[in-house]
This record gives structure tokens, C-alpha cells and sequence, in this order.
């Protein structure tokens, strides 16, 4: 588990981090649905403080600073110092907002200190998740709140179900991963949510879906946004490591295979997925 926080930490700070940084645009505004979703969840209110953890650049922080306005406080924590260095860029100098390099799952954050706990798809990579919980959980008021969105099951997100099932038998198949492992799929099951965060401490548990499609790439025509969601997926994402050690004719025949699944989806200047996730709310009890 040590080893695995490690990699982690070290991808999110190079190439990872980097190419993030480079689409953080395209990936705000497509992830931004998910995000407002878990805002109106967690239903933040003037003057209250908040903990956004795995902020990523800043655009679900930035949000509920808008929300907390000047009299609260929203810090935005991330273990990737080229996403929180752009999150910094971004933030408007009168943004009751600040941004951390951390660990919120191990690093010290202030006891008691905050009235929400909120994030947009940063919960799911946890080695020991009802130990990150639990000391994050730690940082809540008596009575806080927690309000996250994640990603469902691998077959009912378009996003990975597509061009991961285009380059089967192009790429060698990889081992299959285990489900409870850290990463975007980890918390696919509602139960498993439930459980981790009762063993942490949270009541009034809730999971509601949250199904919608969003434009996965975009251009001024069919073919350049077709274009854009490969370009967008061999460079982002689980499919620029499956590729990532490949030789060249085995990308180009990736590529073109992953640009035929994307054709066969709707949209006129765009590339329309399905997208399913979880919106999680649970509460710090308040004794």
C-alpha cells in the first residue's frame, strides 16, 4: 500500500500532473456537470469552511469559495504540485480560497475545523481508504458534512468501456485489476462506500446515481472532434499507460481503432458519452 501511495504520488507530480495541466480546460469543463451535482449535495452556505480534497486545478474549490463567499474559507488540498501550482494561477486574488500540496488521506490537517468535507473524484485512489476517512473525518466539526461524487462501474462509463475495449486484442491484455483496488472504479459498489465510511465513522450514509452525457471531445467539425477525444484519450487517462511502452505501429492501430468506437457515438461537433457515477453524502455525527 506504501509502495502503491508512492507511485502515485510520484506520477501525479510528473507526467501525469503535466498532461492534466496541459487539458485542464477541456477536463474542467467536462468533469464541471459532476462537480456543481456534489455542490448542490453538500449545499454550502455563507461563512461556512470547507475541505475540497484531490482539488486537482482548483475549479470545484474555486466553485465553493463562490458558494462560502468572502466570510468562509475553502482549502483545496492535492498531492500533485503541478495542478495546485495551476489552481494557484487561477484563483482569483479575492477567492476566500487557499491551496495545499497534500496528502488528506495521512497529512496533518487542522482538527475540527471545518463545517464540509467535499470532493470531485479525489476519494477513490486511497491505499487504506477507512483510514483516510476516518483522518479526514478527523478535520470535520461535530455534525459536518461529506459530500463527494465518484465514478460507478467500468461498463456504464463510455469513457473507459470504449477505448478500452477497442485495443483488445491490439495490446497485450493486462492482468484484470482487482476491484477494490485504488483507482477511478474503486468505488463502483454501493456497498463497499457504505461500509468504508461506517467503519470511519459517518452516518446518515446516502449514495444517489447520478447519470449523464457529456461531450468527451469537441471541434469546429464531427471529424476534429472525433479527433480531439483520441487525441484526449491516448494522452490522458488509464489508456496512455496501457499504450505507454507500446511501438508505434501497435499505437497507430490503437488509435485507429479507438477512433472508430468514438465515431460510432452521437454528436455533431462533439463525441457524446454516458457517464454514471455516485453522489455520496454522509455526516460527522454530532457527539
Amino acid at each position: 500500500m506504501a509502495e502503491h501511495n508512492a507511485d502515485r504520488v510520484t506520477d501525479w507530480n510528473g507526467q501525469s500532473g503535466e498532461r492534466w495541466v496541459a487539458h485542464q480546460a477541456q477536463l474542467d469543463a467536462r468533469l464541471a456537470v459532476f462537480g456543481q451535482a456534489a455542490i448542490e449535495a453538500a449545499a454550502p452556505a455563507a461563512g461556512e469552511r470547507v475541505l475540497d480534497v484531490g482539488c486537482g486545478t482548483g475549479a470545484s474549490t474555486l466553485a465553493l469559495a463562490a458558494r462560502v463567499g468572502a466570510g468562509g474559507q475553502v482549502l483545496g488540498v492535492d498531492i500533485s504540485e503541478p495542478l495546485i501550482a495551476r489552481a494557484r494561477a487561477l484563483a482569483p486574488q479575492d477567492t476566500p480560497a487557499l491551496f495545499r500540496v497534500a496528502d488528506a488521506s495521512s497529512g496533518e490537517l487542522p482538527q475540527g475545523a471545518f463545517d464540509i468535507l467535499f470532493s470531485r473524484f479525489g476519494v477513490m485512489f486511497f491505499a487504506d481508504p477507512t483510514g483516510a476517512f476516518a483522518h479526514m473525518r478527523r478535520a470535520l466539526k461535530p455534525g459536518g458534512r461529506v459530500a463527494f461524487v465518484c465514478w460507478r462501474g467500468v461498463a456504464e462509463n463510455d469513457w473507459m468501456r470504449l477505448p478500452m475495449g477497442a485495443i483488445k486484442g491490439i495490446v497485450p491484455p493486462m492482468a484484470p485489476p482487482d476491484p477494490e483496488a485504488p483507482g477511478p472504479f474503486s468505488f463502483g459498489d454501493r456497498g463497499r462506500v457504505a461500509r468504508i465510511l461506517t467503519a470511519a465513522g459517518f452516518t446518515d450514509i446516502a449514495l444517489a446515481p447520478f447519470d449523464v452525457s457529456v461531450p468527451f471531445g469537441e471541434g469546429a467539425t464531427r471529424d476534429a472532434a472525433i479527433d480531439n477525444a483520441v487525441k484526449m484519450t491516448l494522452e490522458v487517462g488509464p489508456l496512455s499507460r496501457a499504450l505507454v511502452d507500446q511501438p508505434d505501429d501497435i499505437r497507430a492501430r490503437a488509435s485507429a481503432a479507438v477512433r472508430a468506437a468514438f465515431a460510432g457515438r452521437a454528436g455533431e461537433r462533439s463525441v457524446t458519452i454516458n457517464s454514471a457515477t455516485w453522489i455520496v453524502t454522509a455526516r460527522n455525527p454530532a457527539s
